[in-house]
């Protein structure tokens, strides 16, 4: 059974890792899967192997970051579609440096992406799930955002207000029927750890309970859960999804 059966779902940053993974996973339980991402070509690509595979899928240009692009999209995807049931925050970036290293453009560019970029989608979509009285908003959050992290200042400050944005417009949405809840990932094996040596991978996996990387399905499958009708009672909440690193 397709437990997202024509919904319409947007999936920022979703060309590759997690939000890929995710956009798969909604086309899959038979949502039409929206891309929003910077990256032009990624994203054509993938919009023609999901309609290859006989999916329902868009794909939109989109810089998270600035509210103009983010309005012009939620305004096209309206008129195309007529609604949006869910929104997945996932478009994200790293600019690593210590505290005393970072540079005002390494901090800037994290949250302009991370944290404002969030706010944006979500200020411009939320209006039209409260209108239908129906909406499912899910932002990627981290570990980091919950303990912090050595050289991430920026991340894991634009991660934590992540946390404290969902759960906010889940006091201030849940009335409206449109829930709000965060997943704050591990360890997960994408394209970033791919170029990583395999002894600091091997040190990475001891770290974790269950001694191996997350994929970015693992992420996928609870976004997807989120998003459907099993997840009726949820609002507000932050799933780790991280092998149980941080117990």
């Amino acid at each position: 059974m397709s437990t997202l059966s024509n919904k319409i779902a947007i999936v920022t940053g979703g060309s590759s890792g997690l939000g890929k993974a995710t956009l798969k996973k909604f086309a899959s339980e038979g949502a039409v899967a929206i891309n929003w991402d910077i990256n032009t070509q990624r994203g054509t690509d993938l919009l023609k192997e999901l309609e290859a595979q006989g999916f329902k899928s868009d794909f939109y240009q989109v810089d998270t970051a600035d509210i103009q692009s983010v309005t012009n999209a939620t305004s096209s995807i309206i008129q195309k579609y007529g609604c949006i049931d869910i929104l997945v925050n996932n478009a994200g970036i790293t600019r690593d440096a210590t505290l005393l290293k970072m540079t005002d453009e390494q901090w800037q560019a994290v949250i302009n992406i991370n944290l404002t970029g969030v706010f944006n989608c979500t200020k411009a979509v939320a209006p039209y799930m409260v209108e239908k009285g129906y909406g499912r908003i899910i932002s990627i959050s981290s570990v980091v955002g919950l303990y912090g992290n050595f050289g991430q200042t920026n991340y894991a400050a634009a991660k934590a207000g992540v946390i404290a944005m969902t759960q906010t417009w889940a006091k201030e949405l849940g009335r409206k029927g449109v829930h709000a809840n965060a997943v704050a990932p591990g360890f997960i094996q994408t394209e970033i750890l791919d170029a990583m040596p395999e002894e600091v991978l091997a040190k990475m996996r001891s770290k974790v309970p269950l001694q191996k990387l997350g994929s970015p399905d693992d992420i996928a499958n609870v976004n997807a859960f989120l998003a459907s009708s099993a997840a009726d009672y949820i609002n507000g909440a932050v799933i780790s999804v991280d092998g149980g690193i941080t117990l």
